[in-house]
């Protein structure tokens, strides 16, 4: 891999691009597959399910017969990983509740905000390569958490039509309400129109790859909510000589090995550790079982050598990535100044797999630069503030006249008399 020593930061806008497809190239198929879907429905989806999935069944929510089947083929070890990691998961996302805000603004105007759950909420879980049953923990616990009445799951069935015992165990153990067998494109399609067999939801959730994170920006077209654009997995890491190479290795690869459009990134401001790290790379790489797709990921991914921190930070900054890692002995200087990350993980004994499975906060993070302006699912996610005020006569005294001239300022008499009949009533 090539080290890019220095790079002035007229050339950075080139060096935080990502390995993907252009949106263009991908909308238009992905618009295809959503209008096939609303005017069609369950046809239409089965008909994308043995294009893309290879699979002939029919759209099927899952049997109960089904899930009981799976929990009992989940071994025993695994269960309790898993319970672990729910527990930690609950604990965290129950710390995010917050009590109602109540405030008398002036004598008799009394304002307040609630929050209350979405009702209906949609969880899509990859499958293919590496069925992701840790991103049902991450998105079903905070949405049971919040009180969301339907929980629907789409994740796409392998060959002979199933889905991962791990995925169904964990899917029951946190509480979703319906799961079917059914993803990609066409699962986006159906949880925004609705079809026979699949209910329309009012918010999606889950990432993705390229062609699910479009679809989930276009349901945004159809009045669906979504909790953020989420693609192909991204690291950054920061570190000096004070870090352990085979450490931050590793970290590169956790991620390089979701797929070959992810992309890892290390930033030193020491080339000789740069190296030690390339070194250690290829050690481990050649090791790994997805060995392929962590090499093709490791081509779209760089090493970048700045001597400044500040430098170094701006960069980090302007390329807003999914999860950050800091093992630098300035610590404080990049855990103050980072404004752009998904997810921040410090110190030479925090992976990001860590992050990614069991430590509590959530994986479902936004990607490509969106950290910037998103931010990760947490439990607020699947709320909505609400705001309520209730005035009474002397309140309506105190404010009325302001209201009354701001309203004629606006040119809005009927706002004005709204407020005018009420005084007259009071004097």
């Amino acid at each position: 891999m090539e080290i890019i020593k220095n790079p002035k930061r007229n050339t950075w806008s080139e060096l935080i691009k990502r390995p993907t497809q252009s949106v263009d190239s991908i909308e238009a198929t992905v618009i295809q597959i959503f209008d096939d879907v609303s005017r069609n429905g369950d046809i239409a989806v089965q008909k994308y399910t043995a294009l893309f999935d290879g699979t002939e069944s029919k759209i099927a929510q899952v049997s109960e017969s089904e899930i009981k089947s799976a929990c009992q083929n989940v071994p025993e070890n695994l269960k309790n990983a898993i319970q672990m990691a729910k527990d930690n998961i609950e604990r965290f996302h129950k710390a995010q509740k917050t009590a109602p805000i109540k405030v008398e603004t002036m004598p008799g105007v009394m304002c307040w905000q609630e929050k209350r759950p979405i009702e209906k909420v949609g969880l899509y879980i990859p499958g293919g390569t590496a069925p992701l049953f840790s991103t049902v923990l991450m998105l079903a616990i905070p949405a049971h958490i919040a009180g969301c009445e339907s929980i629907v799951l789409c994740t796409p069935p392998n060959r002979n039509g199933a889905i991962a015992n791990e995925i169904l165990y964990a899917a029951q153990l946190c509480g979703v309400t319906t799961i079917y067998k059914v993803g990609g494109i066409q699962a986006i399609a159906a949880m925004t129109f609705g079809t026979e067999s699949i209910a329309q939801v009012y918010k999606i959730f889950g990432p993705g790859n390229q062609f699910v994170t479009v679809a989930k920006q276009l349901a945004t077209k159809y009045g669906v909510s979504i909790d953020m654009p989420a693609g192909p997995s991204e690291l950054l890491v920061v570190a000096d000589d004070s870090a352990n190479a085979g450490f931050v290795a590793s970290d590169l690869l956790s991620q390089a090995e979701h797929g070959a459009d992810s992309q890892v990134i290390l930033v030193s401001n020491s080339e000789s550790f740069i190296k030690s790290v390339a070194v250690e790379l290829r050690v481990q790489l050649d090791i790994l079982p997805r060995k392929d797709m962590a090499e093709k990921a490791i081509e779209n991914s760089k090493f970048i050598l700045l001597d400044n921190h500040i430098d170094a930070l701006d960069f980090i900054n302007a390329y807003g990535p999914e999860h950050f890692i800091v093992c630098a002995k300035n610590e404080a200087l990049y855990l103050d100044g980072i404004r752009n990350a998904g997810s921040v993980f410090v110190g030479n004994y925090t992976p990001e797999s860590a992050g990614d499975y069991a430590s509590g906060t959530n994986h479902t993070l936004p990607t490509n630069g969106y950290s910037r302006a998103y931010s990760g699912v947490n439990l607020d996610s699947f709320l909505k503030s609400m705001t309520f005020q209730k005035i009474t006569k002397v309140g309506l005294q105190n404010i009325g006249k302001t209201v009354e001239l701001m309203a004629s300022a606006e040119g809005l008499e009927a706002h004005k008399n709204a407020v005018s009949i009420r005084l007259k009533d009071l004097n």
